[in-house]
């Protein structure tokens, strides 16, 4: 049975209704202009200065990696987020907004600069500095009429951002849920949201949640990678942890799914999990086997470390179905 159907079966949130819908997929979240420093010769420290010939300044953060990557695949995206006027006159900016993904539910602030970060990659890792005022209270976008207009249209909701304060967000995933929308989420590296207690309540209304390995100890409390998922497991209907080269982990109705990744050069890991994002829900849009959304994860997460950015490497339809072969 295809995975979308094994979710419908189930009451995953898939609407019932669904050819009442386009195939869109709405990202819901923070962007960024991320300045990435890599290929570094050493590890930063404070009170001296460290120099690369490589630099790349791209549309950061999970929401347009997420997007770019899945559109690039061949699925319908649009995206919603807060960008200051100053994004009118980024690269960056324009790399997204240029591109297939729709941007037209975006909103343009006067008040606050695009919010942005400075990324230092070293030796498979990063390290990262951001400002995001402009971020804060983002949630009121979903009130938006035109926000409102592209949910109606679309099948999938994903939330790229912290979901801080969580009890604000519960209603409003509620509500969400309510229009026949399937959600997923990816939090990031987010303590806060770690800590609520109403963080199980929340993930009860997802139908996927994206955590890496580390992400998913400190949400779960749990220090075995399999004892995290197994808690996960109880909160969302398909938990997924992504585990670096080593592919990625799953559950659905009590079965564990492990997909193994391709072997890369890694030059930044910068994005490589949102890229990931991008993949399997290109995946889930189509109907695919829960196993090849993992796949399709794998293949566009290790793609993106071979470049700076999660979002300079996207395979072509065509590739990615050729390098999943070599995975099953």
């Amino acid at each position: 049975m295809p995975f979308a159907e094994a979710c419908a079966c189930y009451d995953f949130g898939v609407m019932a209704s669904a050819s009442a819908r386009s195939q869109r997929l709405v990202i819901f979240g923070e962007f960024f202009l991320d300045l990435i420093f890599y290929d570094l010769p050493d590890l930063p420290r404070l009170g001296e200065e460290v120099k690369t010939r490589r630099f790349a300044e791209l549309p950061g953060g999970g929401l347009a990696t997420t997007a770019l990557v899945a559109a690039g695949l061949g699925t319908s995206t649009a995206v919603v987020t807060r960008v200051g006027q100053d994004a009118r006159l980024s690269p960056a900016w324009q790399k997204l907004a240029k591109s297939s993904v729709s941007v037209e539910a975006c909103e343009v602030s006067g008040k606050f600069p695009t919010a942005r970060t400075v990324c230092a990659a070293y030796d498979g890792d990063r390290m990262m500095i951001t400002h995001d005022v402009i971020n804060e209270k983002l949630e009121k976008l979903l009130s938006v009429p035109e926000v409102q207009k592209q949910l109606r249209t679309s099948k999938h909701l994903h939330l790229a951002c912290a979901l801080l304060p969580v009890r604000t967000w519960l209603p409003l995933i509620g509500r969400l849920r309510a229009q026949g929308l399937s959600i997923s989420a990816d939090i990031g590296w987010n303590p806060k949201t770690f800590r609520s207690r109403d963080l199980p309540q929340l993930l009860r209304e997802l139908e996927f949640v994206f955590p890496n390995e580390a992400e998913a100890r400190a949400m779960t409390e749990e220090s075995n990678i399999e004892q995290a998922l197994k808690k996960l497991a109880r909160w969302v209907r398909v938990p997924v942890i992504k585990v670096g080269s080593a592919g990625s982990i799953a559950t659905q109705n009590g079965k564990v799914v492990r997909a193994k990744s391709i072997r890369v050069r890694s030059i930044d890991t910068t994005g490589a999990g949102d890229a990931f994002n991008g993949g399997f829900l290109h995946g889930y849009i189509q109907g695919w086997l829960l196993e090849d959304c993992l796949r399709a994860g794998n293949v566009c997460g290790a793609l993106a470390t071979t470049a700076a950015g999660g979002s300079s490497v996207i395979p072509k339809p065509k590739k990615l179905k050729q390098l999943m072969k070599g995975l099953y």
